[in-house]
């Protein structure tokens, strides 16, 4: 007779966006973007929300990283 499995007793683990302290110092700041820097060959935007910084998911295009940016601020109340 085979002996009974173990139950699953992972703990289940819950999605947290990234959150910064700061951008990295190697990621390059894009000319007439407010939030949007250049790092690993795409755009990303970091919004300082509270006392950390929020990172955007990676775009191909500045304004796209732009437009998160604003949609952030604008969820977040912040100007």
């Amino acid at each position: 007779m085979k002996p009974l499995r173990q139950p699953n007793t992972r703990p289940v683990l819950t999605y947290q966006p990234r959150v910064e302290p700061a951008p990295p110092a190697h990621a390059w700041r894009v000319e007439g973007f407010k939030d949007v820097w250049m790092l690993r060959n795409r755009y990303v935007a970091f919004v300082l929300v509270g006392n950390a910084f929020r990172q955007s998911p990676p775009f191909t295009l500045p304004e796209a990283a732009q437009r998160w940016a604003t949609q952030v601020r604008n969820e977040n109340e912040i100007s």
